[in-house]
């Protein structure tokens, strides 16, 4: 009888066993608290909304998604503790990575845990040589929003050029960057500017900018803070061109600046608004949050597909084969567009668009 009871025990801890073995578990790694965290949000629920397709399609490789998400709140030192709760969640791969700065030191982690990983946000070029090897951008990486930003500062006549960055692993890399590119061809830049996270009276910093007389005005970090600067600019009386990178084409920018915003320029990734493939999804996404998509949404609904896509062509939960599998990706067709990587794991093909901000939104400018 004993004996009987032993093994009907035996039988349901092993099935309780196989019940564990059927999840797959998926970290997810954004910033759900801190200045960034609506960015953060955004992009944990189209990764969810994605896993719930999936899962209702009938999982992968006959086992369902589970996901675990890491709060890096944008911070390196949060984002370091974020990446080791996922290692020692045991998690097969990870999707995530908004903030540059925060992702650049989790690499190393997950890079030594052997996890693949897919970066739908975070773009500085310091992530390629930080890369060891088991990461894949699918946003495109600074280079390409470098080339973006001057060819419309060309079309519009610029010739003196301000820079203002936050001194963090993305914004000071795009700032460098368009300060060599736009130098190298011969123009000015006359404003280099650091700004401290946070800070609120940018009047020093206004009154310095407009006393250089540059033509145009370049934010390179995050929305909240760009919308700081660009409403004391205008209030100012600064009249020129103002533009933004990809950290800054939320909507929320535009609602804290309000009237200020209009006519900003913005360099950005593809938007669910402008993408015909992303009509279903952003329906989809109303419906189960009662909100719009943001500016990642897309990318991020992307990433966790393509995670999902490679675990079923490499057959396996195997990392070292997941990675493979990701390397070989050829025009996966993802609502924010075809994805394929060059040998640095990076986007193969730019998928940056101008964007102006006209009547409180962001509108295509081409």
């Amino acid at each position: 009888m004993l004996a009987a009871i032993g093994g009907a025990l035996a039988g349901l801890l092993m099935l309780g066993q196989a019940c564990v073995a059927a999840d797959l578990k998926i970290g997810i790694m954004v910033p759900t608290t801190g200045s960034e965290a609506t960015a953060g949000k955004d992009m944990e629920n189209a990764m969810k909304l994605a896993v719930s397709e999936i899962n209702d399609a009938g999982g992968v490789l006959g086992m369902q998604i589970v996901t675990i998400t890491g709060d890096d709140a944008c911070d390196p030192q949060q984002a370091t503790a974020a990446a080791s709760k996922l290692v020692s969640s045991d998690v097969t791969a990870v999707v995530g990575g908004y903030c540059s700065g925060a992702t650049l030191p989790t690499l190393k982690i997950y890079g030594d845990a052997g996890i693949p990983m897919v970066i739908p946000a975070a773009n500085s070029t310091k992530l390629i040589t930080a890369n060891p090897g088991n990461a894949f951008q699918i946003n495109s990486t600074g280079f390409d929003q470098v080339n973006t930003a001057v060819d419309l500062f060309k079309k519009k006549g610029v010739k003196r050029l301000a820079i203002i960055h936050q001194g963090d692993g993305y914004s000071e890399d795009l700032a460098r960057l368009t300060r060599e590119k736009w130098t190298g061809m011969g123009n000015e830049v006359v404003a280099y500017e650091v700004v401290n996270k946070g800070e609120q009276d940018q009047s020093a910093l206004v009154t310095r900018i407009k006393s250089k007389r540059p033509d145009a005005v370049f934010w390179t970090a995050y929305y909240a803070d760009g919308a700081m600067v660009i409403k004391q600019l205008r209030q100012a009386g600064y009249r020129k061109l103002i533009a933004v990178g990809d950290g800054s084409n939320s909507p929320k920018l535009l609602e804290i600046a309000g009237r200020a915003a209009e006519g900003v320029y913005c360099f950005s990734n593809p938007t669910v608004e402008y993408l015909p493939a992303a009509k279903t999804f952003a329906d989809n996404y109303r419906k189960t949050f009662k909100q719009n998509p943001d500016a990642y949404a897309a990318l991020a609904y992307d990433g966790m597909k393509l995670m999902a896509d490679a675990i079923t062509r490499a057959g396996t939960t195997d990392k070292k084969a997941i990675i493979k599998a990701l390397a070989e990706t050829r025009d996966f067709q993802g609502i924010a567009g075809p994805i394929s990587f060059t040998d640095k794991n990076t986007l193969a093909k730019s998928n940056f668009v101008i964007l102006v901000a006209k009547g409180g939104k962001w509108t295509l400018y081409q």
